[in-house]
């Protein structure tokens, strides 16, 4: 079966829309850190996006003013700056930034599928190396549903090409997160057959992409090892 690879980067950017930037006159700190955004996952994004055939789509608004890779009815979905707003405002954030970006993704995927493709979709992100005093020991986290054969093949498959590539780089699979637990992957997976839709989310230790001018370096093997083991 052909394929089509999509990528995507949900927390690419810490941008606030002029009218809600008093929201954050005291969040300036957070909007900055990894609780605003991913760092560095835009310009792995991009890179990857530009150097493999693929489709794409990126949101560069904080995460913080709505949470693009949580469903609807999540508690995280709104932060502890927009949680508290009315709900008319916090239904006009998810109709000009949460809908149309779920929604384009999702329309970009089923015409793949329509045209007889298999839409392997990679969401791109980063994870702050501590959370909480918990030191995170990979550099690289593959998520996936286990339940679905495809996906844990392709990210076997795509951990040994990586180990390969680069042995020093401890590659995990799901890991720091589950690639089971709520996000956007999982919610397409849910409208998706696993053998038209393939759900991945890389994740890259932030202490890899500090400074963001290191990203090609990252990008490199990540690029090497995916293009091995694509169909």
């Amino acid at each position: 079966m052909k394929t089509l690879l999509i990528f995507s980067c949900e927390h690419g950017g810490n941008q606030v829309p002029g009218e809600y930037t008093y929201l954050f006159d005291q969040g300036k700190a957070d909007l900055t850190s990894h609780r605003g955004y991913d760092p560095g996952a835009r310009q792995v994004y991009e890179l990857l996006h530009e150097q493999l055939p693929s489709a794409g789509q990126l949101n560069e608004v904080s995460r913080l003013l709505v949470e693009l890779n949580r469903s609807q009815g999540h508690p995280g979905l709104f932060s502890k700056y927009t949680k508290t707003l009315p709900p008319s405002t916090r239904k006009h954030l998810l109709q000009t930034y949460y809908y149309p970006y779920r929604q384009q993704l999702e329309k970009s995927i089923a015409d793949a599928i329509r045209k007889s493709f298999r839409a392997i979709h990679i969401s791109v992100h980063s994870f702050t190396p501590e959370l909480n005093g918990d030191i995170r020991n990979a550099e690289i986290g593959l998520l996936y549903d286990p339940s679905r054969p495809g996906e844990r093949r392709f990210c076997l498959d795509w951990q040994a090409a990586l180990r390969k590539a680069v042995p020093e780089w401890r590659i995990r699979r799901n890991y720091p997160y589950l690639g089971k637990a709520d996000g956007l992957t999982t919610s397409l997976r849910k409208k998706f057959p696993a053998e038209k839709y393939m759900g991945i989310e890389l994740e890259i230790n932030q202490a890899l992409l500090t400074p963001v001018s290191k990203a090609p370096t990252v990008v490199r093997p990540l690029l090497i090892s995916l293009q091995s083991i694509l169909p």
